[in-house]
């Protein structure tokens, strides 16, 4: 990459700090103002009144709407003004109108990270020291608490809270307006105030063509869970011999061990 100032992909009406480091290609829509130690990557689209603020390191071919605020200090007591925390985005994000993302905090290891190809829809807020993965979906209002872990392919349901240091694994499922408060294993669908279990994402699975033999696996390992009135370490006891057989329940197992908040019942 390498510093522009001024080119016909970047409105007049623009303010690019002279510390900034823009690809050749990137495109700034009126308004919108990049600072210092803010790096974009080629392909990338800024609407209008957008501001991002570094450290902040911003891949390839994403496109972010008007009036999205990035990079800002995270809302932590604790940051005490700290240069050296980052926010990264991959490539290929959608980042819709009015989405907010904080840098991350020392205390937090000092990255808040989003992977590729998410779409974020309007009003989400993701908090410092996050880390999301790769293609996920989060409905309109979605917001992270700090320090969430949002796996590969999960979906937040519109106005979904998550609240901080919670995990949510791969494939998951929250419905509308749900609030979480402890962690979603790999697979499974939770909605409501407070959140609770509701079988797997049998659909969602589907249309990513997972094969019946392994959807219908994940359903028992789902029952082995939640409907045998057995505690954490004696459902994965339980797991063991399953998840030899299929990678997808040795995905919940780990999940289920390294869990720190304890599990959404």
């Amino acid at each position: 990459m390498h510093e522009k100032r001024y080119t016909n992909l970047i409105s007049a009406h623009a303010l690019i700090d002279p510390k900034a480091e823009l690809d050749s290609d990137v495109e700034v829509g009126p308004y919108s103002i990049i600072g210092a130690n803010v790096q974009i990557a080629a392909g990338t689209w800024i609407g209008p009144h957008v501001v991002i603020k570094g450290p902040t390191q911003i891949g390839r071919d994403n496109k972010i709407y008007q009036f999205s605020s990035l990079g800002e200090i995270p809302q932590d007591k604790k940051y005490m003004g700290e240069l050296e925390t980052h926010l990264e985005i991959g490539d290929r994000n959608e980042i819709r109108e009015y989405c907010t993302m904080n840098r991350g905090t020392l205390q937090g290891g000092g990255v808040t990270h989003i992977g590729n190809d998410n779409w974020i829809m309007a009003y989400c807020h993701i908090a410092h020291d996050c880390w999301v993965g790769n293609e996920t979906i989060f409905a309109n209002g979605a917001s992270l608490a700090g320090h969430v872990r949002i796996e590969d392919h999960v979906i937040l349901g519109g106005f979904t809270l998550v609240y901080q240091f919670c995990a949510m694994g791969v494939h998951s499922f929250s419905g509308a307006s749900s609030l979480i408060f402890k962690d979603v294993p790999p697979f499974v669908t939770v909605w409501g105030n407070r959140a609770k279990a509701y079988g797997i994402n049998k659909e969602g699975l589907k249309r990513r063509e997972f094969s019946s033999e392994t959807i219908r696996a994940l359903h028992k390992a789902y029952k082995i869970i939640y409907k045998q009135k057995l505690t954490i370490e004696q459902a994965i006891e339980n797991l063991k011999e399953l998840s030899e057989e299929y990678e997808e329940v040795g995905q919940m197992v780990t999940f289920l061990q390294q869990s720190k908040r304890g599990i959404v019942r």
